[in-house]
């Protein structure tokens, strides 16, 4: 077979994948839509989660329960002028934050006003249970306005003394922070945003990729089509084509989505680069990616013998984009090391999270990357191809 035949064999095989697909119109436009309406969901309602929280326990008064309130008068003063409002903590106040019906509270200590008059250490504590995050904001805002309590007064009594308060702060620490505008305005998303955009990218084409081997087995049609002339290779090319052509769609789809909703937003998510340049950057990221994902897809299905069995793959497939991301949360990594622009799901994590930082990859980063990417991409077709070179192929289940 020629190399025109080899071409043609594969294109028509892709266009009548297409074809086939395309007459389910209910499965083509779930297939096609579902990931790019889901996204503006997830990112605006994160994003309104995000301003809720901040509005409700940055903002707001706090209505913080203390046990021993009349021991601290001038302290329960002072928090209520900054939004902390004290009332009597019932007696099972311990109780109650490990039930989650209290988020926090506050113990003034039994000698606080002895230790204070003497100028000793007054105690207080704050007290929360430490495994809920939804307590963290409203911990951090009082333990602030406590801290900058004591060192005010702290600072006072050393006047009284006739003593410059700057001789009990011997040294003055500063942070100069070199982050640009869009790494701040992007932390959050660093995190969020490429681990949904590769688990979609990976498996966007995952339901055409089965259909048109696992399901085509079952229903009994992939004999005819191993029966001709064309090469397997071919018959591969063009299934992967017509499957790999989907999630680029879809993708392109979902950027749009990004850039949409990332306009419409309010707050940070609106400050972040939406531009042209950045949405090609990302979807060059995510092209190879969809092909690898297509690859390995279509290699599981050609050893599956129905649908049900290959749409059992789909639940760990769907793990693997997330594993850099739970990585890099437990064990963080510089992004300027070479080997990570050649290992999958990591390398596009961190040309993604590059892209959202405003930053640039170097040319040799999106070399490696490509290089490796479509290598591998590569490898899996040909072990698709393998698969499809089988006899036991052509057996119906």
């Amino acid at each position: 077979m020629n190399k025109t035949s080899f071409f043609g064999s594969m294109f028509t095989v892709m266009r009548k994948e297409w074809r086939d697909f395309f007459r389910d119109r209910r499965t083509f436009l779930l297939s096609l839509l579902v990931a790019p309406l889901l996204y503006p969901l997830i990112f605006l309602g994160l994003g309104k989660l995000t301003q809720m929280r901040a509005e409700t326990q940055l903002e707001k008064t706090l209505d913080v329960p203390v046990v021993g309130m009349e021991r601290a008068p001038n302290l329960i003063k002072f928090l209520a002028s900054y939004g902390i409002e004290a009332r009597p903590a019932p007696a099972d106040i311990e109780a109650r934050i490990r039930a989650q019906q209290e988020d926090l509270a506050l113990e003034i200590d039994k000698d606080f006003a002895e230790n204070w008059q003497s100028g000793k250490p007054a105690k207080v504590d704050i007290i929360t249970d430490t495994t809920r995050r939804n307590a963290d904001v409203a911990v951090a805002r009082v333990s602030k306005l406590l801290e900058g309590y004591g060192t005010s007064v702290g600072s006072l009594r050393l006047l009284v003394r006739g003593i410059n308060p700057g001789v009990a702060a011997p040294l003055h620490v500063g942070t100069r922070d070199m982050a640009t505008p869009e790494a701040k305005n992007s932390q959050f998303m660093s995190i969020i945003l490429p681990m949904i955009l590769t688990i979609f990218a990976f498996i966007g084409g995952a339901h055409l990729a089965m259909d048109t081997t696992a399901g085509e087995r079952e229903r009994q049609s992939l004999e005819p089509l191993l029966a001709t002339p064309a090469l397997r290779a071919a018959l591969v090319g063009g299934k992967m084509l017509a499957a790999a052509l989907l999630g680029m769609v879809s993708m392109l789809l979902i950027l749009v989505s990004f850039k949409v909703s990332a306009t419409l937003a309010s707050g940070m998510a609106k400050q972040m680069d939406v531009s042209f340049l950045a949405m090609g950057k990302l979807l060059l990221i995510l092209l190879p990616l969809v092909l690898i994902g297509t690859s390995l897809i279509t290699a599981l299905a050609a050893g599956a013998k129905s649908m049900k069995e290959a749409q059992s793959h789909i639940m760990w497939l769907m793990m693997l984009p997330m594993l850099p991301a739970y990585g890099l949360m437990a064990y963080p990594l510089k992004d300027t090391a070479a080997w990570q622009y050649a290992v999958p799901f990591l390398s596009q994590n961190q040309l993604i999270q590059k892209i959202t930082r405003g930053e640039a990859a170097s040319m040799q980063q999106w070399a490696l990357y490509l290089a490796s990417s479509l290598a591998l991409a590569a490898v899996l077709w040909a072990v698709a191809v393998w698969r499809y070179k089988q006899e036991k192929l052509a057996i119906s289940a």
